[in-house]
């Protein structure tokens, strides 16, 4: 069944047909339910290249992921899952390209090759020459975190700042003296990973504020390095008391090696930290944490995006979110020596 049949039947040119499966074009309230009338009758689904090509769309939206090479973690997974299902809702595709290293082939063809209508960046640097490319070409993007100096750019992000000086309040309140940042991975962090740069700015900063011995470690994004982090930890620091992370990939690890060191949580050592709800769940006991909002970052993403495809000369939009914090069971008041 094709268009020239709907319109035969419904009575309208083959172009009103078009112009009501595409939406260019206004049609009337009762010639658009007569053509859908049809439409229902036939059973008619258009073909997806032949619409694409009508609209001059792909239908398809871009996300930029990191390499292969590294394992995502659950919270880019869930980022991934979330773009995914938001597009889905508004009848679109999301092509995945990874980035770095001999990956950046793949990313170049997704700008140069318009597979896409536009792109969702994700894990972005303060300088990151995605960023740079993407301005410098006609296609629309949007990105998951923000650049050093977002200047026209559109984005989505949380307040890793405001999160952490929060988290380190928290623990001043309970009477800690002593804390750590678990941060991502050395290698992240020397690329100027902007999550790991603000948090680890904003701990320092609360942590001198409060009066508080503060100190950062970083972790690779696995269990095995939350564990040598912590041993890292207490070994050198044997006086830390409570830990804020960002790490979430690293928090079974840090799980293991508080157990092993005969800690009880809180009793002895308070965790908190900037972590996906269900992940902060799965901790023991539940941890006292910013719950990453990944469903409505990837929504506002994909909207953006969309706006933006729109009109290529909307004025510039982003969303800086800061989600409370949850206070759960891993925080606990310091526990002072009896004497």
């Amino acid at each position: 069944m094709n268009i020239g049949e709907i319109a035969k039947r419904a009575g309208v040119s083959r172009s009103t047909v078009s112009y009501a499966l595409s939406g260019k074009r206004p049609v009337s309230t009762a010639t658009a339910r007569r053509i859908n009338e049809v439409i229902a009758e036939l059973g008619y689904r258009p073909n997806a290249s032949a619409r694409a090509l009508a609209e001059g769309r792909t239908r398809t939206l871009g996300l930029v992921i990191p390499p292969a090479s590294r394992r995502l973690t659950n919270a880019q997974l869930g980022f991934v899952a979330s773009v995914v299902e938001a597009a889905a809702t508004h009848d679109l595709d999301v092509l995945l390209s990874p980035s770095g290293g001999d990956h950046d082939r793949s990313f170049e063809r997704m700008v140069t090759g318009r597979r896409v209508d536009g792109v969702i960046l994700m894990e972005i640097l303060l300088d990151d020459p995605r960023v740079v490319r993407l301005r410098q070409s006609a296609l629309p993007f949007v990105t998951i975190g923000h650049v050093e100096h977002p200047g026209a750019s559109w984005w989505v992000d949380v307040d890793y700042a405001a999160l952490v000086r929060r988290c380190v309040h928290h623990l001043a309140d309970l009477g800690h003296e002593h804390v750590v940042l678990v941060s991502r991975s050395p290698e992240l962090v020397a690329a100027g990973y902007g999550p790991a740069a603000r948090a680890t700015d904003a701990f320092l900063a609360a942590a001198a504020q409060r009066g508080l011995s503060g100190h950062v470690v970083c972790c690779a994004d696995e269990p095995a390095a939350g564990l040598a982090g912590f041993e890292e930890i207490h070994t050198t620091w044997p006086e830390v008391t409570a830990a804020v992370t960002i790490n979430e990939a690293a928090l079974p690890g840090l799980e293991r090696a508080l157990h092993r060191a005969g800690l009880d949580v809180p009793s002895d050592f308070s965790v908190t930290g900037v972590i996906a709800d269900r992940l902060a769940e799965d901790f023991h006991p539940p941890l006292t944490a910013a719950d990453v909002p990944a469903e409505e970052m990837a929504r506002l993403a994909v909207e953006l995006l969309m706006e933006r495809i729109a009109d290529p000369g909307a004025t510039p939009r982003h969303a800086l979110l800061e989600p409370p914090i949850s206070l759960r069971s891993s925080t606990g008041a310091l526990r002072r020596p009896q004497f």
